[in-house]
């Protein structure tokens, strides 16, 4: 039978191939150099005995033939060898010289031989180090290859796993895309997975954009739910007609969430631009915004201690990716509860990048003042100054949000307004005072070194002096060991803590 098909190498493989036969073929022709690894020696010196560490023998005494009485006849050439009568030979005078002459001759000196082979020694020395020499380089070149073969190897992995992360955040971020696709209005945007969409199909899924389906109203204007056919379930953000200003918020926010791909960041869906409306189309999220759980009829009911640090981790994970992970950095600028949207099972995500700004693309006094009372940081109040920092302050508010139960700015019985990091901050460091002030909601059902830990952090990110405010990625790191392994923390919760007793909500 024919024998099996060779399989095909690849460019690579078959270069590096070659390249390192190439170079075995060097090794063995530089080994073979010296031949056989012995002295060649000359006929000279190979009839001579080489000195030895005993006595020299004496030079062998010449053994001189008596010439024979010349015959009374015959007459030969001068000099040669003749017959003699009875057939044996003769040796002239001349030949008899000759050999003489020949046998005493001095063999040569012993000290010539000797300086001889230690040349050739010093030969092949000499052609040993550089057949060595050429087998270390062969040996390194083929040990630089084996690397640069495995490190190619490995980045090609570390590509392929890339791309398939990236593919599963771009499916998982459209998954609800697909199902647009049904629509003749919907067109690919130049921002990428971004889909443009007519106004006559926003108008029919949220029912014209009537209250029954209003999920929420802000200073940018409206959101409503829209029921599309095949039964996707989107949030439909409509900008008021606020003239530039919308514009500019617009275009922000949709140039923003086109390149941000986190699981706690609201995903993008499409947009559509008629006339002069401007809306966005969001992921639906079922839970509405932190705001509404707290502060809403509810009252914080649903949110037990560990969702709300759940929903305190989530938010600072989307935070870290803000600072830390996109280039150029964003600041948010606008993050409050209002803007942290929750979805069936709790999951956070910041949304309303309306007013984000990237880090170095602003300078003091560049940007209108922005913000939300309460939430905004004193610095930048105060003196413009705008940093990562102003972000930490405003998830710190969040915070006490999530601890306290109250809004970030309450009116006092004489009719003013209080900040709640005001009312807050004496009462936050005091142990004794602590448990008294927390949400009635959640009192009593955590570890109290827990709570402590996380008024620390609360304190921490509040402070006036943005210096003392730490990086979002430290405020992460210690809230991480606070949430249950089920929630995405590391915290294993035992049968004895009063999460685990409490039945009133879950944990």
């Amino acid at each position: 039978m024919p024998p099996p098909p060779l399989t095909p190498l690849s460019s690579s493989s078959s270069s590096s191939s070659r390249f390192f036969f190439l170079l075995v073929l060097v090794l063995l022709l530089s080994c073979s150099l010296p031949a056989n690894g012995r002295t060649h020696r000359s006929p000279a010196a190979a009839a001579s005995p080489s000195p030895g560490p005993g006595p020299s023998p004496a030079p062998a005494t010449p053994r001189v033939v008596p010439p024979a009485p010349a015959p009374a006849t015959g007459g030969g050439g001068g000099g040669g060898g003749i017959f003699s009568s009875n057939g044996s030979l003769a040796v002239t005078p001349a030949a008899a010289a000759a050999a003489a002459a020949a046998a005493v001759a001095p063999s040569p000196p012993l000290g010539a031989v000797a300086a001889m082979e230690q040349r050739q020694h010093h030969h092949f020395h000499k052609e040993l180090i550089i057949a060595i020499g050429l087998a270390s380089v062969a040996g390194m070149a083929i040990v630089a290859t084996v690397l640069y073969a495995c490190i190619l190897c490995r980045h090609s992995r570390r590509a392929h796993d890339s791309k398939n992360i990236r593919s599963s955040s771009d499916t998982a971020r459209v998954a609800l895309v697909p199902m647009l696709n049904k629509f003749n209005s919907m067109k690919t945007n130049k921002k990428g997975l971004v889909a443009m969409m007519e106004y006559n199909t926003l108008e029919t899924a949220t029912g014209k954009f009537s209250e029954s389906n209003l999920l929420g109203a802000g200073g940018f204007g409206c959101v409503y739910k829209a029921n599309f056919e095949g039964g996707l379930v989107a949030a439909v953000k409509r900008f008021g007609h606020r003239g530039q200003d919308c514009e500019k918020e617009f275009e922000n926010e949709l140039d923003l969430l086109g390149s941000i791909r986190h699981l706690n960041i609201v995903s993008l869906l499409g947009f559509c631009i008629h006339e002069e409306n401007r809306f966005i189309v969001y992921e639906l999220m079922e839970n509405g915004s932190l705001e509404a759980q707290l502060h809403g009829p509810s009252h914080g009911s649903a949110l037990s201690w560990h969702i709300r640090m759940k929903i305190a981790l989530d938010t600072a994970r989307g935070l870290e990716y803000l600072h830390e992970h996109c280039n150029p950095p964003v600041i948010h600028r606008d993050l409050k509860s209002s803007n942290i949207l929750l979805d069936s099972d709790f999951n956070a995500k910041i949304s309303d990048f309306g007013l984000a700004v990237t880090s170095g693309n602003h300078s003091k006094g560049s940007l209108k003042l922005s913000g939300t009372l309460g939430y905004v940081a004193p610095e930048y109040l105060l003196d413009g100054k705008l940093t990562e920092k102003s972000d930490v302050y405003a998830f710190g508010v969040v915070l006490l949000e999530l601890l306290l139960g109250r809004r970030p700015v309450e009116k006092t019985a004489q009719s003013q307004c209080q900040s709640i990091v005001t009312w807050a901050m004496p009462q936050l460091t005091d142990r004794s005072k602590l448990p008294n002030i927390i949400d009635p909601m959640i009192k009593n059902t955590m570890d109290l070194k827990h709570l402590y830990q996380v008024a620390a952090v609360a304190v921490l990110c509040v402070q006036p002096e943005p210096s003392y405010r730490p990086l979002i990625t430290d405020v992460l790191h210690s809230l991480i060991p606070l949430v249950p392994m089920e929630l995405g923390g590391t915290l294993r919760i035992s049968p004895e803590s009063p999460c685990a007793t409490r039945k009133q909500s879950p944990c």
